[in-house]
């Protein structure tokens, strides 16, 4: 019997950061699907249900990785959500989960700061997974 083995979205338009990203996650034995754009995300998840997605915050716009994320929910409200980015290093901008209100308006499942350590970013998308 083959194992169906979990799909992982990964948007990301940094390509060091995606190729990085793209790299744990299969070694974590995951399948990827990658797209370098906000507008490519929408287009992948207007057709495919990943198991998971971890989107940037900044692409296209300032906030693309919260559109996608809000598309996604909108879509899939069952698919976890995680928000990767470097924003808070670059500009001291800080967004949390941890409030109700946070929640409600970043449709996201978890919130990381990016050049996240492999090992935290596998505990992190196990949890999300239930596995």
């Amino acid at each position: 019997m083959t194992e169906i083995r979990k799909k992982i979205l990964i948007v990301d338009d940094d390509m060091d950061s995606l190729a990085l990203l793209k790299t744990h996650v299969e070694n974590f034995g995951f399948v990827t699907i990658t797209a370098e754009s906000q507008k490519e995300g929408e287009e992948i998840i207007s057709r495919e249900k990943p198991d998971l997605a971890i989107f940037d915050l900044m692409m296209e716009n300032k906030d693309s990785g919260f559109i996608l994320s809000y598309k996604m929910k909108k879509i899939y409200p069952d698919v976890p959500v995680i928000i990767a980015t470097a924003v808070t290093a670059e500009t001291g901008m800080i967004f949390g989960l941890d409030t109700e209100e946070e929640r409600n308006w970043i449709k996201a499942d978890q919130y990381l700061e990016k050049d996240i350590r492999p090992d935290q970013l596998r505990r992190e998308i196990n949890k999300l997974l239930k596995i």
